[in-house]
């Protein structure tokens, strides 16, 4: 019985991935970077498996000059918008120009650039979602799951990268075999949960007393509130941080370090805080559809209005809307 080089089996997998993502794509489930990014892994998990197969010349030229685009393309798709995007090609450039003129360095090369961009990555993301300044405050925090995931996958590929190289030079490549179908296995893994990032379900939130705050950081959480309340400017989708920064006129350093010590979350928790409440008025004051209210409050997707939702009040907005309705209709005796 012919056995399959595992990276086929891990392609295949990115493949029906990929076009489960698609059909949720409909429903702004998964972005279009996403659906980018896993369609480039499978086409690299091919390549591997057809050089581990066959081992042809040309596949050896190929293979490094399409991995060399994972890491731009992955800091494109996952980081903020970028200026002079075009800079991201120079790696690429650089391994083209290697594998015409200098092969030998290639692997080192791959490992440096993939650890690179996977640092630069993880530095992106910071210690919060707020970070992430440029991205919408309702996809915040699975974007920063998502960078965060991705940095760290690229930071692994490079150490493999760098262990196939060391394995090769002292054993001939004896170990290299199993070395890489670890590596495809952790793609597989990473590349799943970076696509699936925005569809976890909610920890539930632990209460723990706020750091220190001053008399700014309550002026600023008072601007903020105001700025809320009388503008509902939580109604805007494409709300980032650094639009609330300056229709604030604070730095957004400042709002976020604010809220953070006086309300103990981030900027897009205490956002969606305030979605989550209009949500919760609609729904007991309005017939409207569930996914009306959910566009009315702000919320992009379904899959971030249910899981903001459901940190807040425990239960989701259908389930609330009926434990609503249900309360009315029992205490309308009583009133008479």
């Amino acid at each position: 019985m012919p056995a399959i080089p595992l990276p086929f089996v891990v392609a295949l997998l990115l493949v029906i991935l990929l076009v489960r993502m698609a059909r949720g794509a409909d429903e702004k489930t998964f972005t279009n970077a996403s659906l980018i990014f896993v369609a480039v892994c499978a086409v690299l998990a091919i390549l591997t498996g057809l050089r581990w197969s066959i081992d042809s010349s040309s596949i050896r030229l190929i293979r490094p000059v399409f991995a060399s685009v994972l890491p731009p393309l992955a800091w494109l798709c996952f980081a903020a918008p970028v200026r002079r995007p075009f800079r991201q090609a120079t790696p690429v450039v650089a391994i083209c120009l290697l594998v015409l003129v200098w092969p030998e360095p290639i692997d080192m090369a791959l490992a440096l650039e993939y650890a690179g961009y996977g640092v630069a990555l993880i530095r992106l993301a910071g210690r919060s979602p707020d970070s992430l300044t440029n991205v919408t405050l309702d996809e915040a925090v699975p974007a920063w799951r998502a960078v965060m995931i991705v940095g760290l996958s690229l930071v692994v590929s490079g150490l493999v990268d760098l262990f196939v190289a060391a394995d090769y030079a002292a054993e001939q490549g004896t170990h290299a075999v199993w070395i890489v179908a670890a590596a495809q296995l952790l793609l597989l893994v990473f590349v799943a949960l970076a696509a699936t990032a925005g569809r976890s379900r909610p920890e539930p939130e632990t209460q723990s007393p706020p750091p220190e705050t001053n008399e700014d950081d309550a002026a600023i959480a008072a601007a903020i509130d105001r700025l809320m309340t009388r503008t509902r400017l939580y109604r805007d989708p494409d709300l980032t941080l650094e639009r609330l920064a300056r229709r604030a006129n604070i730095p957004a350093r400042r709002i976020s370090a604010a809220l953070n010590r006086i309300h103990g979350r981030n900027v897009s928790q205490v956002v969606n805080d305030y979605r989550v409440a209009e949500a919760k008025r609609l729904l007991q004051d309005t017939n409207a559809p569930v996914t009306t209210i959910q566009f009315e409050a702000g919320f992009q997707t379904k899959s971030n209005f249910n899981r903001e939702f459901r940190r807040v009040t425990g239960t989701s907005p259908s389930e609330y809307r009926k434990a609503a309705l249900t309360g009315v209709s029992e205490q309308r005796p009583e009133s008479e």
